[in-house]
């Protein structure tokens, strides 16, 4: 199997693509040396048409040759993201924020992100040149490894978690988050929340020592179409605020019936579209933030079974149960569902598979055990990536021929 990549001239996915009517220049000063973007010197109708053939491509590799046409869907490729995640560092006896430098762990300063909503770095900025005149805010930062915002899709309100470097100083200072946000607020009034919590790379014992802080509210009411969801502070959701409503669309309209599953449901992004239109739902998730949600929306909708445990558990629980879904939908990690998790699948032969995968390496890999029970019949890549090499696929799956559910 390839390994996939996108080295604009050089291959997508062992394609050469080369064409010097597709060079541009890059919007954002950073490109080259910050990590996060990858194609910024590349026309956007060419990010799409290469990350096109790298999928077709990598889905040939598993004999997933039979769909005539990748379907495409994409937005403003600028602006997009509703989330971001920036590194704190001294530079010069100055705090800066910023991302990792490309292929390595160094730090780059940063001064503007044009993939981000605007309020992101806006609230960014705001931070670092009040702490130039708090010191309460600078001594924050500087005990501060990452900081996280995150913000509904009009920029209305706003989100941030802090990730603490120091033990000691969490516990010495920590009380001081509300003082630190009410600040913020200040030349920020699109702040409506905050944690802190310890560094995740801290070892076990540094991160018992401390159990965070909170300020206002814990989470975002965000609204995708005439759906809204309960995302709880440090939840996972998807990123662009541009392409989630045509997202959940083609994973849930048309789609109806006796039972569905929703496995790795996250806040339940497809769960309440799903639910109106089965007589009953599993939605299946184990991150305790997500799970909370979930178990919210469960109470407001009889249909709804809330199932606190990993997918795979989940599905090791399912092999002898008699009762078949006639929906599955699965939107893991990049990990993928694995093998084993793909295998059971395989023997479970339900009507429909939607599979929504944010990495063709590990969706082909999957896709090459379904393919025992089941075929392709959709593609569509959604780029809810602009700029950069990442791609979010959606494809359905129905029973191979002379196979039933």
């Amino acid at each position: 199997m390839r390994k996939w990549g996108f080295v604009w001239s050089v291959a997508v996915a062992g394609v050469r693509l080369e064409s010097s009517l597709d060079q541009i220049v890059a919007r954002c000063q950073h490109f080259g040396t910050c990590g996060g973007c990858q194609l910024q010197d590349v026309a956007y109708s060419a990010q799409l048409e290469g990350k096109r053939v790298a999928l077709a491509g990598l889905l040939a590799d598993v004999g997933v040759s039979a769909v005539a046409e990748i379907a495409v869907e994409s937005a403003d490729p600028w602006g997009y993201r509703n989330r971001i995640r920036l590194r704190v560092e001294s530079v010069g006896g100055k705090l800066r924020l910023g991302y990792s430098r490309a292929s390595s762990n160094e730090f780059v300063a940063i001064t503007e992100c044009p993939i981000a909503a605007p309020l992101l770095w806006q609230a960014a900025s705001a931070m670092l040149r009040l702490a130039g005149a708090v010191p309460l805010l600078a001594r924050w930062l500087a005990m501060t490894s990452e900081v996280e915002l995150f913000a509904l899709p009009n920029e209305s309100k706003l989100q941030l978690q802090f990730f603490l470097r120091d033990a000691a100083a969490a516990k010495r200072d920590g009380h001081h988050l509300a003082a630190v946000c009410e600040r913020i607020q200040s030349v920020v009034p699109q702040l409506v929340g905050a944690g802190a919590e310890l560094d995740p790379d801290l070892n076990r014992s540094a991160r018992r020592s401390w159990d965070g802080a909170a300020w206002g509210a814990a989470g975002l009411q965000y609204r995708v179409g005439d759906r809204a969801y309960w995302v709880p502070r440090g939840a996972f959701f998807q990123i662009n605020r541009f392409l989630v409503e045509r997202l959940v669309e083609r994973v849930t309209v048309g789609r109806a019936g006796a039972l569905a599953w929703d496995l790795f449901a996250g806040v339940g992004l497809f769960t309440q579209a799903l639910a109106e239109t089965f007589a009953q739902l599993v939605a299946v998730e184990v991150a305790d933030p997500a799970v909370a949600s979930l178990t919210v929306l469960a109470r407001k909708m009889p249909r709804l079974d809330a199932v606190h445990a990993t997918t795979l558990d989940f599905l090791r629980a399912q092999k002898l149960q008699r009762e078949r879904p006639d929906l599955i939908v699965l939107d893991p990690p990049r990990a993928g569902i694995g093998v084993e998790a793909a295998e059971i699948l395989a023997g479970l032969r339900v009507t429909e598979i939607v599979y929504v995968s944010c990495d063709p390496t590990t969706l082909a890999r999957d896709l090459a055990v379904l393919a025992r029970s089941y075929r392709v019949v959709q593609v569509t890549l959604f780029d809810l990536f602009p700029q950069t090499s990442h791609i979010e696929t959606v494809v359905q799956l129905r029973p191979n021929s002379g196979q039933t559910a």
